[in-house]
């Protein structure tokens, strides 16, 4: 009886034994690790902020001036809607600390609309816009400007809408019907005494002819055409906000001017014959 208790007991102890070595086995073996994935995408990169792109980029504000130079002449008598017109650049723009626009860029436009002057009234206009600037590098962007003002020396005015005018024709009229009036009144006279007619009455007989034969012209002749030749110095102001990438801008400097135009001549300056006129009395001028 004792040596079965003895076994019973000896059974629990060994049970009791393993039991324990297997709870410490199981606490002592480390946690099995997991490889590391390599399909798992890699963290993204953030995106850039738009400090970075708007540091790159540099914007010149509507209504900012730029000079130009007309490469090709244009006048209402030939000029149509839709024709090219080129200019240059004359002078740099500069914008915090950079040269954006340097001297020598080329501008492009066309011609919006071109009405030649009247017969009686009305001048000569010419309204165009310029769409395309290009810089010496071949960087290309699309703008909005107008013209602004012409040079004064020019035959041509810019009004506050833009629109190129030409000069006025009603002096020349005015000038054309007197003439023609006094020519009149002349040929009358010398009639008059002719025919032995009163010569008042003749007179004016003949100032109303020439002033009809003045008026005539005037109807059936054009005022002077709206003509801005090439070399004319225009400044144009930007319609709206221009956005240059600072990356793709020429190297910082001011650029090459634009060659000389020789001075376009005035047609009252062609009809002029240059030569000095001899003196009325010679005996009383010195000779040299």
């Amino acid at each position: 009886m004792r040596k079965r208790v003895l076994w019973y007991v000896l059974a629990i102890f060994l049970l009791d034994a393993l039991f324990l070595a297997k709870c410490v086995s199981a606490q002592e073996s480390p946690a099995p690790q997991t490889e590391a994935n390599p399909q798992a995408p890699a963290p993204a990169e953030p995106p850039a902020t738009k400090s970075s792109t708007a540091a790159r980029e540099i914007v010149l504000p509507a209504g900012t001036r730029l000079p130009l130079v007309l490469r090709n002449g244009i006048n209402t008598r030939t000029a149509k809607a839709g024709d090219s017109v080129y200019f240059e650049t004359v002078y740099p723009i500069a914008q915090d600390n950079r040269m954006v626009i340097p001297m020598g860029s080329f501008l492009r436009g066309h011609i919006l609309e071109a009405k030649r002057p009247g017969r009686v009234k009305g001048r000569g206009e010419i309204r165009m816009v310029l769409d395309s600037l290009t810089l010496s590098n071949g960087y290309t962007v699309a703008l909005s400007a107008t013209p602004n003002s012409a040079d004064p020396n020019s035959r041509a005015s810019v009004d506050r809408e833009g629109r190129i005018t030409g000069p006025s024709g009603v002096g020349k009229d005015v000038g054309t019907v007197g003439l023609a009036a006094f020519a009149g009144g002349l040929e009358g006279g010398y009639v008059g005494l002719l025919a032995r007619a009163p010569f008042r009455q003749s007179v004016a007989i003949g100032h109303g002819a020439g002033a009809a034969i003045g008026l005539a012209v005037v109807l059936l002749t054009r005022g002077p055409e709206a003509e801005v030749s090439a070399g004319t110095t225009l400044d144009v102001v930007f319609d709206q906000p221009l956005t240059l990438d600072a990356d793709h801008l020429p190297a910082n400097g001011p650029g090459t001017p634009p060659a000389p135009f020789p001075r376009p001549a005035r047609p009252e300056e062609k009809n002029k014959i240059h030569h000095r006129r001899p003196p009325l009395f010679p005996f009383l001028w010195p000779r040299v």
